[in-house]
């Protein structure tokens, strides 16, 4: 009984999803609206600001200074790992915090070399 009516909640899902899919196809978009839309995403304006203009010897700064903190702690969750692994220490908690907190650096790491130094 509960898997009918499991089918039958996906079975009603399904066509709500498709009844609203046709009611949003029969609307029209106007080719003026859509214009004006476009020309207010293409038509950009550059406001020249502090926090906005930051110079390139600047961000090199700021990415070396997250890069000593990743490569300290990579290097610390690899000391945990070697411990737990080899020597048998009890060591976990230590390591996979280490482990988090590298992961998270890392990909804010990435994102702002990419974001700030990749050639748009």
């Amino acid at each position: 009984m509960i898997k009918i009516n499991w089918f039958i909640a996906f079975f009603l899902s399904g066509i709500l999803c498709v009844t609203s899919t046709l009611i949003q196809a029969d609307t029209e978009v106007k080719d003026e609206d859509s214009t004006q839309v476009m020309s207010a995403f293409t038509n950009t304006q550059t406001k020249d600001s502090d926090i906005v203009a930051i110079a390139d010897q600047t961000k090199r700064q700021i990415m070396f200074f997250m890069g000593i903190p990743l490569i300290l702690l990579l290097l610390a969750t690899a000391a945990l790992g070697v411990a737990m692994g080899v020597y048998g220490k009890q060591v976990f908690v230590s390591h996979m915090l280490c482990a988090g907190l590298s992961l998270t650096l890392a990909l804010a790491h990435a994102v702002v070399g990419v974001v700030w130094f990749y050639p748009f």
